[in-house]
C-alpha cells in the first residue's frame, strides 16, 4: 500500500488566506517519505485555468517524478455547475471532460466528484428526482473517464446531499457503470454511519458503524482517504478531520478490513480544514505507515 497526502488541506479552511504553494507541499511530501500526492484542482493549486495546456501539466508531472512522487488522484473543481439540476447535464459533462483531460495529462489514475448540493437544499418533492438525475449524469461521466483510463470516484460526506449509508449503496447500484466507484473517507464514514450528521429524517445509522458501512460497500470502493473523527462537524458543515489518535475511530479494528479491499493501491492522508495540518505532515505518515506495518499480514 502506498501513502499519499491530499494537497487541498493547505488551501482550504484555515489555510485559505495564506495557502501553501503546491510545489512546497510536493517537496515536503518527498522529504517526509510519502509515496505520492493527491492533487487539489481548486485554486490556487493545479486548476484548469492556471494549467491550461498539456505542456504546463506535463511540467507538474515532471516535478513530481523528479521528487519521486506518484499521483493517487485529482480532486476536480466542478463547483461552477450544479450537478443535480437537469438543465446542467451537458454543461457539467463538458466541464468534467476537461478535467479528465487534466488527469490524462498529469497521469492521474483517479478523479473525484461530489453531489454539490448541501443537505436541506433540495425540497422533498425534488429529492428523488435529483438523486436519479445525478446518477444518470455520473453514469455518463464514468464512461467519459473510462476512455482515458481514469477511475471516477464519488466522495460522500455530511456536507453534501445523499449522505445516508443506504443512499450511498443505492447510488452505486443506480449509476451501474463499471468505472463508477465510492471514495471511502474514514472520517466521513464515521459521521455518516455512526453520527448520522446532517441527514434528512429519518436518520440512517448503522449498529456496526464504520466497519458495517465498509462491508456494505464491498466491491464498490475505488479510493480511500484515511483520517480520524471525533464525531463533530467543522463549522457545522462537514466532517472535522481530526489528527490521528485524537478521535473515535478504532483503526486497529478497521485497517485489516481496509487492507482486504480489492484494486486499492493508495491510502490518502486527509488533513482537510485542520488548522495545524502543516505541522502534522510527517507524524500522519508515520501513523499510517505503522498501521500498515502492524497489519500487513492480516490484509
Amino acid at each position: 500500500m502506498k501513502i499519499s497526502l491530499g494537497s487541498w488541506a493547505f488551501s482550504f479552511g484555515p489555510y485559505a488566506e495564506h495557502p501553501v504553494p503546491f510545489e512546497t507541499i510536493a517537496r515536503r511530501c518527498s522529504e517526509t517519505g510519502y509515496d505520492g500526492i493527491e492533487i487539489c484542482g481548486f485554486p490556487p493549486h493545479i486548476t484548469l485555468e492556471a494549467f491550461p495546456s498539456t505542456q504546463s501539466r506535463k511540467e507538474v508531472a515532471a516535478l513530481l517524478f523528479d521528487l519521486g512522487l506518484g499521483i493517487s488522484g485529482y480532486s476536480a473543481d466542478l463547483s461552477e455547475v450544479n450537478p443535480v439540476s437537469p438543465g446542467n447535464h451537458d454543461q457539467y459533462l463538458e466541464l468534467f471532460r476537461r478535467n479528465v483531460g487534466m488527469c490524462a495529462d498529469l497521469g492521474s489514475p483517479m478523479i473525484r466528484v461530489d453531489s454539490g448540493a448541501a443537505p436541506g437544499s433540495l425540497p422533498d418533492r425534488e429529492y428523488e428526482a435529483a438523486f436519479h438525475q445525478i446518477a444518470a449524469l455520473w453514469s455518463d461521466c464514468a464512461e467519459i473517464a473510462s476512455i482515458s483510463n481514469v477511475r471516477l470516484v464519488w466522495e460522500f460526506e455530511p456536507g453534501f446531499a445523499f449522505n445516508k449509508p443506504g443512499e450511498v449503496v443505492r447510488m452505486h447500484q443506480e449509476v451501474r457503470h463499471p468505472n463508477f466507484f465510492v471514495l471511502f473517507d474514514t472520517a466521513h464514514a464515521y459521521m455518516c454511519a455512526v453520527v448520522g450528521a446532517r441527514q434528512p429524517a429519518p436518520r440512517d445509522v448503522l449498529i456496526g458503524g464504520v466497519e458495517e458501512l465498509l462491508d456494505k460497500l464491498e466491491g464498490r470502493i475505488g479510493a480511500v482517504h484515511i483520517i480520524d473523527s471525533d464525531g463533530t462537524l467543522y463549522h457545522e458543515e462537514t466532517t472535522t478531520h481530526r489528527p490521528f489518535g485524537q478521535g473515535r475511530i478504532n483503526f486497529d479494528r478497521l485497517v485489516p478490513r481496509l487492507l482486504r479491499l480489492s484494486n486499492i493501491d493508495w491510502w490518502t492522508v486527509d488533513l482537510c480544514f485542520w488548522p495545524g495540518a502543516w505541522e502534522l505532515v510527517e507524524a500522519s505518515r508515520r501513523f499510517v505507515a505503522d498501521l500498515l506495518a502492524r497489519h500487513a499480514e492480516t490484509g
